[in-house]
């Protein structure tokens, strides 16, 4: 447990790391012009656009931050012994799993599960069938 302590710590602050990176990156914006004064980049596909780029920030900022609170929740569960167990459950989640996402919550099956039971949410109540104008 205490290898996968210094993997989960490790891993937290990497993410933590590449937050205050982008915290502190500079923003294409900041320099009006420079992109339109360079000739080799006038190619609008090689460009991508200060709005483009600011959401991608923001999209990549929020993902690094859910990751690095989901770590930091795993720490909690390996301290109180609740690590490596599905949240939904209540079985052990595979090692292997473990190892690929050391901040997992949920074992394979109840992972599957819950994402069909999204799917099946966002696309809303199944629909009757219709066969020559009459339902079936």
């Amino acid at each position: 447990m205490e290898e996968m302590r210094q993997r989960l710590a490790l891993e937290l602050n990497h993410a933590m790391e590449r937050i205050r990176q982008l915290g502190g990156a500079l923003v294409i914006e900041e320099f009006p012009g420079a992109i339109d004064d360079d000739p080799l980049l006038e190619d609008e596909g090689d460009v991508i656009s200060p709005t483009e780029d600011r959401e991608m920030g923001f999209a990549i900022r929020s993902m690094l931050v859910e990751r690095a609170n989901k770590l930091a929740e795993a720490l909690d569960r390996l301290r109180d012994g609740e690590y490596g167990l599905c949240l939904e459950c209540g079985e052990p989640i595979a090692p292997a799993r473990l190892h690929a996402i050391p901040e997992v919550t949920t074992c394979v099956r109840c992972q599957d599960r819950l994402e069909r039971t999204r799917r099946l949410g966002r696309l809303g109540p199944p629909r009757a069938k219709v066969a020559s104008g009459k339902h079936v």
